[in-house]
């Protein structure tokens, strides 16, 4: 490689690192107890857990369950209700003041066997959700997740030309080579690149899926817009189904699983929410396998009537959606995944810092003439 192409290299690697340097260093310090919520969760005593009962007891109707939570609040209406993955004995019900997306919902814990209240967890506030929000956008809703999305493409950019630039840097050096005895600036050099190699898969995944999360909101959307509408389209005209109207939710749920039998239920979206038609109640299913558990497949039951209207299979793109956002928090492998996530984001804290200080002292004598070949490196990099 030329010195022109690695000076063009090297601005591109300068310039989209230190634009997206302090947020993906946020997202990273972020991200690392999002890796753990469930156990923190469990330390601040803020995860519920189901009573011990007998394996035989027999569950609740749906409809007691939702009238359980009803009774919490009943100036709300029931937006969401969901299976807890980890213990399906236990119904998460998301309550808000209209079926219209907001910040607003109240979250009521009910036990599926005896329909009895267990907790009103607070899943919009504490430490837990502060990480949450600034992990996903900045407390600045979906402007703040196309902000991030934008940063995560500056990060892949930074990735993939210092990969290029490390074959050059590293000709006349040993993999892994970090010369402590120099100069600071040139160790810390050192351990960016080898880091940085180390890293650079890792940190390319998780990159690319964090920038696809960050579309979530959109590709729903577009899937509305693009497929939903036209399985909704006899009911063009029709009003919102109210709570009032609506057919046994028991009932619906029975129909639900009849369609897809050989699935478990994951989440139900109530008439005019965002998951949802404004005629329907939609139940998304998920497979019973660790990777088919993370692909959902909707069905859209009547509200009015209880029958099954479409089970439409999700397209490409949500199937994408769905399967990159257990990848970036490393949902997929139990423990050990965890771990060696929260020491692969360790680690890119590790680079990211020390690209940020390489640069802040870039303006610091270089070395001495046997390091000839890593200072020219140093300089390009900075």
């Amino acid at each position: 490689m030329n010195r022109t192409t690695v000076k063009r290299w090297s601005w591109v690697h300068k310039w989209s690192s230190l634009v997206c340097t302090a947020f993906m260093l946020l997202l990273c310090l972020t991200g690392l107890p999002l890796i753990f919520h469930h156990e923190i969760g469990h330390l601040l005593g803020t995860e519920v857990e189901a009573p011990a009962l007998p394996d035989d007891t027999p569950r609740a109707s749906l409809d007691r369950v939702l009238d359980a939570a009803r009774a919490q609040h009943p100036d709300r209406i029931v937006q969401f209700a969901s299976l807890d993955e980890d213990d399906d004995n236990i119904w998460f019900v998301t309550m808000t003041p209209t079926p219209d997306p907001t910040d607003d919902f109240r979250s009521v814990a009910v036990d599926a066997r005896t329909a009895q209240v267990l907790a009103q967890p607070r899943f919009d506030q504490g430490f837990m959700w502060v990480m949450f929000k600034l992990h996903v956008d900045l407390f600045a809703g979906l402007p703040g997740k196309l902000f991030l999305g934008a940063m995560g493409l500056l990060l892949l950019v930074a990735i993939v030309s210092g990969a290029v630039l490390y074959g050059p840097f590293m000709r006349k050096l040993d993999f892994g080579t970090v010369r402590r005895a120099r100069q600071p600036r040139l160790k810390w050099l050192d351990l960016h690149n080898v880091l940085g190699i180390v890293t650079l898969v890792w940190l390319f995944v998780v990159g690319a899926t964090g920038m696809i999360n960050t579309w979530a909101d959109l590709l729903i959307k577009y899937w509305q817009h693009d497929q939903l509408s036209a399985l909704v389209a006899p009911y063009k005209g029709q009003p919102v189904v109210r709570p009032a109207e609506q057919v046994s939710a028991q009932r619906a749920l029975d129909a639900a699983l009849r369609e897809a039998p050989a699935m478990k239920l994951s989440f139900i979206a109530s008439p005019g929410t965002a998951f949802s038609s404004p005629h329907h109640l939609t139940f998304f299913m998920r497979g019973t396998e660790p990777f088919t558990s993370k692909l959902l497949q909707p069905v859209l039951i009547d509200a009015r009537t209880g029958d099954v209207t479409a089970a439409p299979h999700l397209p490409w793109y949500l199937t994408g959606l769905l399967l990159s956002q257990p990848l970036h928090f490393g949902d997929y492998g139990g423990r050990a995944m965890q771990i060696l996530w929260a020491l692969l984001d360790v680690a890119s804290i590790i680079v990211l810092g020390s690209g940020l200080y390489l640069w802040l002292r870039k303006g610091q004598p270089a070395a001495v003439p046997d390091e000839e070949p890593a200072v020219r490196g140093a300089q390009a990099l900075s």
